[in-house]
């Protein structure tokens, strides 16, 4: 028997594992209760890693798709493909003929993340895009214009805040998204306890509405009227705090002259909230002495987006809440990524051909993925990467998106499965994956309440004839990329003599706790070497107040009034005038379920045991009634776009006027090799999701608010 100590790289809490072995078998998954970060806690999903280590879908070497089925082939043969097939078509048409696609877990894999920017840039393509522009792109968007870096997010200090107002997000069954914290029920508790309170506003009466102090619900893709009248109550009644964050904040009162005509009253009926409940929220908030306002996927996938993640910055600051224990705060990792991708985070440097949408980051929004691989003419997508994604399902307007897919000349996915996406590629690069390979979270660390660091060292060796993601993505960057040979060989030479270990060993080294960083030359400074005797991680303490010096904007200041998003107001003035549903449609939002992340994780027994009963569409019962459809029932949803045929779940979790089914299914493709995922198919929301409807400031996809005609499925009525 071994025991092996790991963090959980499933979803955004980082939860320290106990794994114990034996003979090369898995025995257990346990909670590590020594670990610095979650001290025993794990979800649901921590004993999937059993389910994926062992999964025989799993691809583990190249296969080629032929006219007779998939067939094994060498690394070398497969290598040769994608040299000989992306050479010729960017030869042809250019580099911007070859797009690339990166998925969800490229976040959660540590060879992934540190090789795959290199990696796109030298393709030399403009048609990058990434699955943040999903779910997450306004939070980036308007990071890059107030603070300078589109990373920069502020983090809720939930351990020391006395009033928590939660805005479309489900943090209890999320583990607390873009705020990494494990076991946040306890924390919710805690809060409680000490006199504090937690106020929801959500369509859905969520798992984290229930446990709140107070629930309100709202109207689908309004919250930005509400958000406009919090912050003209604060600026009307003069209940703006001096901090030092105000001090060295810019065009307050810009920003006052735009907000001034959202009163509660005038928003009070579009949102569904009555305007004394919005001015006894705005009093408790304000009031409070120490608060935060967070708001994640529900205010991030609608038309105004960006818009509301901007409103929500500007009430933490107004309130005097940014940058303050209690608040929101930024965190200092041990790497710090912020400073590493400094270059990288850039936006509004290009615009896409189709849709002129902008470039954040380097990546452009997927919602136009499918026009630039269907619409004819000059950088036309002909050949595509894709890593650890699968779009087919996650993206709007699937059936379009699938046309593209079906049109390509050429299609390579690094991947470990045949899913709804990579099933149509020629050929399949797997990587090594889970407990087969070394773990660094880079990425989280950076919205963690708490600075910590751990390294998880691989528990199985993979075969000598298998390949690593950096080994991958190295290997196709030195057949792939353009440029002087002799400056190519040298910089080849060096991406492989910098293994992803060694660039974890710098990293830390040169970070603000590292050996010749911040603690140089003294007792205690961290390496590579120092966090592998520290298997339980180690805690460098909370957040700490770091406004300006923290800040990447030119002036050290913070622009409460940036021109790229204030511009928006306009269509939000012309939105409040227009009526959101028609005569007899719902609004439809989504659904998270703690056994589940997005799209990919359907194919682990230990998950899926309810998997028959999660793909629902849950609406109230006065809708239910109206339509004279029963719990169980075949309906059909429709929109412009699509339809679906769905079973009805009546239920008051959801208020009237809406429609909520879950993101992530439809695994009914016979070409698909889930066996497990395709026994639980469900169906894909995202077919009725219209491509051409995005939140025009950064391009994110709209999922939440879409109108939708709802009624009792023909044979089920007959």
């Amino acid at each position: 028997m071994e025991k092996h100590y790991r963090t959980c790289h499933l979803c955004e809490a980082m939860c320290g594992l106990e794994i114990t072995t034996n003979q090369g078998l898995i025995e257990s998954i346990k909670g590590d209760k020594n670990d610095v970060h979650s001290k025993g806690y794990l979800c649901p999903k921590a004993v999937a890693l059993q389910d994926i280590h062992e999964d025989p879908n799993r691809l583990k070497y190249p296969v080629k798709r032929t006219e007779d089925g998939w067939q094994q082939i060498s690394w070398e043969e497969a290598f040769d493909l994608v040299e000989e097939n992306i050479k010729h078509i960017r030869k042809k048409h250019g580099g911007n003929a070859v797009g690339v696609y990166t998925g969800n877990p490229t976040t959660h894999n540590t060879g992934t993340i540190l090789y795959l920017y290199d990696f796109i840039n030298s393709i030399g393509t403009k048609n990058s895009y990434a699955s943040h522009s999903l779910d997450q792109l306004p939070q980036m968007f308007v990071a890059g214009e107030m603070f300078g870096h589109q990373a920069m997010f502020p983090v809720p200090d939930i351990a020391h805040t006395d009033f928590f107002l939660i805005l479309g997000a489900n943090p209890l069954v999320s583990n607390g998204s873009i705020m990494s914290t494990p076991n946040i029920g306890a924390k919710f508790k805690e809060l409680q306890q000490r006199g504090g309170k937690i106020v929801v506003i959500d369509p859905r009466r969520t798992r984290t509405a229930q446990a709140a102090d107070t629930h309100h619900f709202i109207k689908p893709g309004t919250d930005v009227f509400l958000l406009l009248a919090f912050v003209r109550e604060l600026l009307a009644n003069n209940l703006v705090k001096d901090s030092h964050v105000l001090e060295i904040t810019d065009n307050i009162t810009e920003l006052q002259a735009l907000v001034e005509g959202y009163t509660p009253e005038v928003v009070s009926d579009i949102v569904g909230i009555a305007p004394e409940a919005i001015k006894q929220l705005v009093s408790d908030f304000a009031q409070a002495p120490k608060a935060i306002i967070y708001g994640r996927m529900g205010v991030s996938t609608v038309k105004f987006g960006g818009v509301c993640h901007w409103l929500i910055n500007a009430i933490n600051i107004l309130t005097g809440n940014l940058d303050v224990p209690g608040g929101v705060m930024f965190t200092l990792p041990a790497i710090d990524l912020l400073k590493a991708l400094k270059k990288e985070a850039k936006q509004l440097r290009w615009r896409s051909r189709v849709k002129q949408l902008p470039e954040t980051g380097g990546a452009l929004p997927t919602v136009t993925m499918a026009d630039e691989m269907l619409t004819p003419g000059e950088d036309q997508i002909k050949a595509m990467i894709t890593v650890a994604g699968n779009p087919l399902l996650s993206a709007p307007n699937s059936n379009e998106l699938k046309k593209g897919f079906e049109q390509l000349d050429f299609y390579v996915a690094i991947d470990i499965y045949i899913n709804e996406t990579t099933r149509h590629a020629n050929v399949i690069l797997p990587p090594a994956a889970a407990l087969e390979v070394i773990h660094y979270d880079f990425a989280l660390s950076i919205v963690s309440p708490r600075n910590i660091a751990n390294f998880s060292p691989a528990i199985f060796p993979i075969a000598k004839d298998r390949k690593y993601d950096w080994e991958i993505l190295i290997e196709l960057q030195k057949r792939i990329e353009q440029g002087n040979v002799l400056a190519l060989k040298l910089k080849h030479t060096l991406l492989n003599w910098l293994t992803a270990e060694r660039r974890i060993d710098l990293g830390l080294k040169i970070g603000p706790y590292g050996v010749w960083g911040g603690r140089l030359f003294k007792k205690g400074g961290i390496s590579l070497k120092r966090l592998k005797k520290a298997p339980h991680g180690v805690d460098f303490g909370p957040m700490q107040s770091s406004l300006p010096k923290r800040l990447f904007t030119k002036n050290k200041r913070i622009d409460l009034a940036p021109q790229e998003i204030t511009k928006e107001l306009s269509k939000v003035y012309e939105a409040l005038q227009a009526k959101i549903a028609q005569q007899g449609e719902l609004l439809l939002i989504g659904r998270r379920h703690l056994r589940s992340n997005n799209s990919w994780m359907h194919n682990y027994p230990r998950l899926m045991k309810d998997g028959d009963k999660r793909c629902t569409a849950m609406l109230h019962s006065e809708e239910a009634q109206k339509r004279d459809i029963a719990d169980g029932d075949w309906m059909e949803v429709s929109t412009t776009v699509g339809q679906i045929k769905i079973r009805a779940e009546i239920t008051d979790e959801v208020m009237p006027g809406v429609l909520c089914i879950p993101h992530g299914w439809g695994h009914s493709d016979k070409q698909v090799h889930l066996d497990v995922a395709s026994k639980y198919a469900g169906v894909n929301v995202n077919e009725l999701i219209d491509h051409s409807i995005y939140e025009e400031m950064s391009g994110n996809a709209v999922f939440s608010g879409i109108p939708v005609k709802v009624k009792v499925f023909a044979e089920t009525a007959s």
